[in-house]
């Protein structure tokens, strides 16, 4: 028998191996069924792209825009420009043919319009339960990429340093966070877009009268000599986006700020901008935001 006659045969469908299996992806739209793992992946998202380079997965094309310093190679000619976080170009999105789009936050809107050009998912955290789904997401992407080990290796550091976080937040003393931007300032408080400060790492909120809003409330110093938090953590969103504009830290010293507990004890925490606000929930993100609460707590007086 010819060796011809004989892969023709049975043994053909041994030779060629397993067929390849699907791969279901739970998001926040449901699930996704991919045929494979994918190659070629668009990613609308920071903080799913904060993951995926974190893990060392490749990515073909991403936004353009203000990305924080550890994705800064994206933006070089290396990576395909896809539109905005706000605004894909769906021509260049099609003439690509992806085998997956990733949107979350910002671009999630797009998903409907994107998922008919290809296999989508949509990463969007979950205002209830933020952390989880965080977790979640980079769980799914690393499932996805075959990268579980690496992932958890990463979480399990994340929780321990949140669980040291917490074991001494409870006591020490209430909390404000605020957002400068363009010279104004917004305070958020539990269950808001930086409601984690309260509901996951545990700080007394120094306020019981902001809203959970996604833009927070508008504040004046007054505010923040009359709530007197301990501690002070400032997000300062013009450094985030690259925009210029007067810096948080010229903002608030002034004579009122500088009569809270938080100034006078040293507890003004200037937030690392593009982990709260840029790549939020990101692998890499997350782990950046536990650090520095933990040494700021550390370094307490």
């Amino acid at each position: 028998m010819s060796l011809a006659l004989l892969f023709a045969g049975p043994l053909a469908g041994l030779l060629a191996g397993p067929a390849l299996a699907e791969i279901t992806v739970q998001h926040a739209r449901g699930q996704t069924v991919l045929p494979a793992v994918p190659k070629k992946v668009v990613v609308f998202d920071l903080a799913a792209l904060d993951t995926l380079d974190a893990l060392g997965v490749p990515v073909f094309g991403v936004p353009g825009g203000a990305k924080p310093p550890s994705l800064a190679q994206y933006n070089d000619s290396r990576y395909r420009r896809m539109g905005t976080l706000w605004e894909p170009d769906y021509e260049a999105i099609n003439a690509a043919e992806p085998d997956l789009i990733v949107v979350g936050g910002r671009s999630g809107p797009r998903y409907e319009a994107l998922s008919k050009m290809a296999p989508t998912i949509d990463l969007s955290s979950d205002a209830a339960d933020p952390l989880g789904s965080e977790l979640r997401n980079i769980r799914a992407l690393a499932r996805l990429f075959g990268k579980e080990a690496q992932a958890e290796e990463r979480i399990a550091r994340i929780q321990a340093g949140l669980a040291a976080i917490q074991a001494k937040a409870g006591q020490a003393g209430t909390a404000l966070f605020v957002l400068s931007t363009g010279g104004r300032l917004s305070a958020f408080g539990p269950g808001s877009r930086f409601g984690l400060i309260h509901g996951v790492l545990g700080f007394r909120p120094a306020s019981r009268d902001l809203g959970a809003g996604i833009h927070g409330q508008p504040i004046s110093f007054e505010f923040i000599a009359k709530t007197n938090p301990d501690w002070l953590f400032v997000l300062d969103r013009d450094s985030a986006i690259g925009t210029q504009g007067q810096p948080a830290r010229q903002l608030l010293d002034n004579e009122l700020v500088r009569q809270t507990n938080a100034w006078r004890k040293g507890q003004v925490v200037y937030v690392d901008a593009a982990s709260w606000y840029l790549a939020a929930g990101g692998l890499r993100a997350l782990q950046t935001t536990i650090d520095q609460i933990a040494a700021a707590l550390d370094g307490a007086r």
